[in-house]
């Protein structure tokens, strides 16, 4: 069966900065596979170039067996397949949470004012907050901001969800709300490809933990092998400190 996600020899570069070095990776529908490694070790661009917000130098992205990194490729039918999360909310301060989720599905795909409202109420009581759809985002906490950047990416149905170190801007007592949500998501069957430095979920919820290092995965297999027993000396010393800094 092939793969939901098909990632072959990517490679990125800003001017002499190789950031993602001959990268592959294949991620199979319904599974979580967790990104792990130190910062810069290319985790977001990965993210970031999966979901066309970046262009590759070279290599192939497939994604439901079609290359997305195809020059004629639409863009925002790619988008339209692929929800992103990153770790500032990224919700416009000036519109209700209803409005945020509603604006690319009626601006960009055309959605029907009525249906693209039914479908915001929808996700927002999947993600337990419909009854704040005409809040504004600074009336919100932290963690009720990052839920509702979560719902506004569901809107569209996607079949891959990719979340970029979705806690690291909250404060610790509002990042289990939002593991909660992913976790729920794991359990309605979402691909999920996940950068996060939250150990102890990537324990609990990952199919596949992948070590990043260099632009590279240096590292990859089950939580409990990648985790509890690393082979790579890399790997073994970036869990040495997150031990040390209690994360573990």
């Amino acid at each position: 069966m092939s793969p939901l996600l098909s990632i072959q020899n990517l490679r990125k570069t800003y001017g002499s900065s190789v950031v993602l070095r001959d990268l592959s990776l294949d991620v199979a529908e319904h599974d979580v596979v967790v990104l792990i490694g130190a910062s810069g070790s290319g985790k977001s661009t990965l993210l970031r170039c999966l979901d066309l917000l970046e262009t590759v130098d070279d290599g192939v992205i497939e994604l439901e067996g079609r290359e997305i990194t195809d020059p004629r490729a639409d863009a925002d039918q790619v988008r339209s397949r692929i929800g992103i999360v990153f770790q500032s909310f990224n919700l416009f301060p000036h519109l209700s949470v209803l409005d945020n989720i509603t604006l690319a599905p009626r601006k960009v795909h055309k959605v029907p004012a009525e249906v693209a409202r039914e479908r915001a109420l929808a996700m927002l009581e999947r993600v337990g907050l419909k009854h704040r759809a005409d809040a504004y985002p600074d009336h919100l906490s932290g963690g009720q901001q990052q839920r509702v950047a979560i719902a506004r990416s569901l809107v569209n149905d996607p079949v891959l969800m990719l979340f970029d170190e979705v806690t690291s801007a909250l404060d610790p007592e509002l990042v289990g709300e939002v593991l909660a949500m992913l976790r729920d998501l794991k359990s309605e069957g979402m691909t999920m490809l996940v950068a996060t430095h939250e150990m102890g979920f990537a324990r609990q919820v990952a199919d596949e933990v992948c070590f990043l290092d260099g632009g590279r995965v240096l590292e990859r297999g089950a939580p409990e092998q990648v985790l509890g027993e690393p082979t790579e000396e890399r790997t073994q010393q970036f869990l040495k400190r997150i031990i040390q800094a209690g994360r573990l």
